[in-house]
């Protein structure tokens, strides 16, 4: 064991991946510098305690979460600079990823501290890769906002992202993001993957409406991540615009209203239902 000591230094912060649901995917680096380092800052120290007791870890241990940030992130970059080494994790994952991690992160380095991850299990590239969506070119997304205008113009803003998109979300939220996804984008293939690495994990794939109608009316429990693919260059490009408002004028004119017109459109055609109707609308 001491003979690992050289692979810590102090006055650095680490970065370090833990499992995000099997405590066997933590790597044998993440362990040594776990157990190396001076001090551990955890986003929830319950939850850090139980993977370093699994494995036997005894070590001094601090929070550090959204809530006090602000004053726990100076005093961390503080006894950095006295010397300590100091392992940073998030309750699941890389730290770093959409949690405060990255504002100490950020703080340390325009502070002249140094900073090293020890690279370990992520929920987003875990979903993606097992998704069967394109993997070419992708976009982390984060969580999605909460306020009706939020997310009416985060779903605006990502519309015409034609790589594929990856969320966080939580489980009572998915039914209506994906409802409003639908709404904004089209059936357009997704993935739901749910509890990865645990013992209900569930990779539900198919278009927007299929793992719609599956997870409609069930209480949905875990965590979620969501990847879905991006705007169909190809298919906007051959089809075009034209020809989309076109076949609404002639659904229209069978008797259908025009907002069911487009709803149909949308959906044989794979366009973004709202950009259609803002097109006819024109």
């Amino acid at each position: 064991m001491e003979g690992n000591r050289a692979d810590v230094n102090r006055g650095v912060l680490y970065l370090v991946g833990t499992p995000i649901g099997n405590l066997g995917d933590i790597t044998l680096r993440a362990l040594e510098t776990l157990k190396n380092v001076d001090l551990i800052a955890a986003e929830d120290t319950r939850h850090t305690r139980k993977l370093l007791n699994h494995y036997s870890i005894e070590k001094k241990v601090t929070s550090y979460h959204e809530h006090n940030k602000y004053i726990k992130g100076p005093w961390l970059a503080e006894e950095l600079k006295r010397g300590l080494s100091i392992a940073l994790v998030s309750d699941a994952g890389m730290p770093g990823i959409s949690d405060p991690g990255h504002d100490l992160v950020k703080a340390c380095i325009n502070q002249g501290i140094t900073v090293t991850a020890i690279p370990g299990p992520s929920a987003f590239v875990t979903g993606l890769v097992a998704s069967g969506l394109d993997t070419g070119g992708f976009v982390y997304c984060g969580f999605f906002p909460r306020e009706k205008k939020g997310r009416k113009e985060f779903f605006e803003d990502l519309g015409r992202e034609v790589r594929t998109l990856i969320f966080y979300e939580s489980p009572h939220r998915l039914v209506r993001t994906l409802r409003e996804m639908q709404e904004a984008w089209g059936d357009r293939q997704c993935c739901v993957a749910r509890e990865l690495t645990k013992i209900y994990e569930e990779y539900r794939r198919g278009t927007i409406g299929e793992v719609l109608a599956h997870f409609e009316g069930r209480e949905v429990k875990g965590e979620i991540t969501l990847i879905v693919a991006g705007k169909e260059k190809d298919r906007i490009v051959n089809v075009g615009w034209k020809e989309a408002e076109e076949m609404v004028g002639k659904l229209v004119d069978a008797g259908l209203s025009r907002k069911e017109a487009v709803k149909e459109t949308a959906k044989l055609l794979g366009v973004p239902k709202r950009e259609l109707y803002d097109r006819v609308m024109k």
